[in-house]
């Protein structure tokens, strides 16, 4: 009885200093960032601020934004490896850092399954293909027949090699057989004022920009890339409705920790992050911005990462796209 009852004393020791371990891991009484790879301003930046400050509340640690832009989101991704998976050091980032960014190199900076612990979805972002204002077709058939009757007079306007615009514009392209010339501006607001000055002639942009910028009679939209039309704008076609299939995949809005990050903590900062996500400021931001809401658990993040990754890989290797 004695040595079962000391070695019952020696269990409960143990699982009391794990339990101990376990609330230390969060790092109680630090900050907790959040790693932004793109600009100050841009969407996915505001998005990640609203989540912050609701985090903060749902935590009770002060969470911040910190931007880290530049390579592609690589200056950023880079950061947030380097940091230990105790929950104090996050990115929130998209798609094009998980799934697309790596197949654009022979040799990836980063493996997006072995350097990252998914922590959640947000929501689903979608691209929408606007052109100038007095561009001579309405609806991308026209945009295609245009094209075709004028090789090489159509130019369409990108983030940069090797973005998401880049990526869809030459499977448009590819899809369709027509010629286009591509521009590479330096982010998405460059990008949109090319198109609005007349400098080029489309653009497939951020959902939130393309609405704003419509509704100001800048623009003109023809479709969007998703599943499912905009609610914000009822008449604007899918790719597919407008009758080029191929185009429903969207993009992934999602908030990233270290690769290593222990399963209770990636629990607790979903619950956080799902708690944020539903809150109505939050709603409204996605909402406004043509956004479709996701509540995902860390393992639903992992399974449809991996399929958004497969899909884009098969994308970018039929348009050869490399940045290397």
């Amino acid at each position: 009885m004695r040595r079962l009852s000391g070695f019952l004393g020696v269990l409960l020791a143990l699982l009391c200093s794990s339990a101990v371990m376990a609330q230390q891991s969060w790092a109680p009484g630090k900050v907790i960032r959040i790693i932004s790879p793109f600009p100050p301003g841009g969407t996915s930046d505001t998005i990640a601020r609203a989540m912050a400050n609701h985090l903060t509340a749902a935590l009770g640690q002060s969470v911040v934004v910190e931007n880290k832009p530049g390579a592609s989101t690589v200056i950023a991704v880079n950061e947030l490896r380097r940091s230990p998976p105790d929950g104090t050091t996050l990115m929130y980032t998209t798609t094009g850092t998980t799934s697309q960014l790596p197949h654009l190199y022979a040799k990836p900076p980063f493996d997006p399954f072995k350097d990252f612990t998914p922590i959640g979805l947000v929501a689903y972002n979608k691209l929408v293909l606007l052109a100038k204002v007095n561009a001579p077709y309405d609806s991308v058939a026209g945009l295609v027949e245009y094209a075709k009757k004028n090789p090489g007079k159509v130019n369409y306007a990108s983030f940069g090699a090797g973005s998401f615009p880049h990526i869809v514009s030459e499977a448009l392209s590819q899809q369709t057989g027509i010629s286009m010339t591509h521009i590479p501006y330096k982010g998405g607001a460059d990008a949109a004022r090319a198109v609005m000055a007349g400098e080029a002639d489309i653009l497939f942009d951020a959902s939130v920009s393309a609405i704003a910028n419509a509704a100001g009679g800048r623009v003109k939209l023809l479709a969007v890339i998703g599943p499912s039309r905009i609610a914000s704008v009822p008449n604007l076609p899918t790719m597919a409705e407008a009758g080029f299939p191929g185009f429903s995949e969207p993009g992934l809005e999602q908030l990233l920790a270290p690769a290593g990050m222990p399963p209770e903590l990636a629990d607790k900062m979903n619950a956080a992050l799902m708690q944020a996500a539903k809150t109505p400021e939050v709603r409204s931001i996605l909402d406004r911005g043509g956004f479709d809401s996701v509540y995902s658990s860390p393992q639903e993040h992992q399974r449809i990462m991996k399929k958004s990754y497969d899909y884009w890989g098969g994308v970018i290797a039929r348009t050869g796209i490399r940045l290397d």
